[in-house]
């Protein structure tokens, strides 16, 4: 079985990705108020965030590997 899917439709379901992982580091920090994120990681939340500002998309892969 395969699927298709255009460029428009891949790049929703990227920008829906993005937007589930900003989501999942926001309640995070609401259920670990205690834990203080490293410099490295309000560089990379930073990073992430300029990221889906500009519309720039990520990997599925590099996703699933980052979320385990």
């Amino acid at each position: 079985m395969s699927v298709t899917v255009t460029k428009n439709e891949l790049k929703q379901v990227l920008n829906k990705l993005d937007t589930l992982r900003l989501e999942l580091l926001r309640l995070r920090a609401m259920l670990l108020p205690e834990e203080e994120i490293s410099e490295k990681e309000k560089k990379e939340l930073e990073k992430a965030r300029k990221e889906i500002a500009k519309g720039i998309g990520i990997n599925l892969n590099n996703l699933i590997k980052e979320l385990g």
